[in-house]
C-alpha cells in the first residue's frame, strides 16, 4: 500500500578526490539500482513500480583545487522502470556556455518531477508544485495506479 517510498544515499558532496569516489558511488548506486528491480521482477511487480534519482544540487564544470568540484547547478535526474520511455531528455549541456561558471540545463527539473507526479502517481500538479510546468513523454503507457485525491 506504500505510494511513495525515499531513501537518501550521502556521499555526493565530492569537493575533493571525486574521481575515484563518485565512481565507487555511482557503483554502489547501480548496484543497488539493479538488485531492486531484479527483486520487483521475481515478485511480478516491476510494471507498478517507478525509481526517481535526484540530487538537491548539481556540480560545477571547472574542477577546484582538491580535485573536485563544486556546488553548481544542471544536475541529472535518473527514472527507472519497465514503463519509463528510454532515451535522454534535454540536450547536453554546453562547456563554452557557461552561466557563472554553472552548467545552464536544458530540462527545469520540475517539468521531469511534474510529469512523475502527474502522469504515473495522478497527483494534482499545480497543487503540489504551485504552477503549470511541461511534461515530458517519459512513460510508454500511462500506469493504472489509483489517482491521489485532490487537497
Amino acid at each position: 500500500g506504500i505510494k511513495v517510498f525515499h531513501i537518501g544515499v550521502g556521499g555526493f558532496d565530492t569537493h575533493a578526490n571525486q574521481l575515484f569516489t563518485q565512481a565507487r558511488l555511482l557503483q554502489t548506486l547501480g548496484d543497488g539500482l539493479n538488485a531492486f528491480y531484479k527483486d520487483l521482477e521475481g515478485h511480478g511487480k516491476a510494471q507498478d513500480v517507478l525509481v526517481m534519482t535526484w540530487s538537491e544540487f548539481g556540480r560545477r564544470a571547472q574542477e577546484n583545487a582538491n580535485r573536485g568540484t563544486d556546488h553548481g547547478t544542471a544536475g541529472p535526474m535518473f527514472l527507472v522502470g519497465s514503463q519509463v520511455q528510454r532515451g535522454l531528455y534535454g540536450e547536453t549541456p554546453s562547456l563554452a556556455r557557461l552561466r557563472e561558471e554553472n552548467l545552464s540545463y536544458t530540462v527545469d527539473f520540475r517539468s521531469g518531477y511534474a510529469t512523475v507526479l502527474g502522469d504515473w502517481m495522478g497527483a494534482p500538479v499545480e497543487d503540489v508544485l504551485g504552477g503549470p510546468y511541461e511534461r515530458l513523454p517519459l512513460f510508454t503507457t500511462a500506469p493504472k495506479l489509483p489517482a491521489v485525491p485532490s487537497a
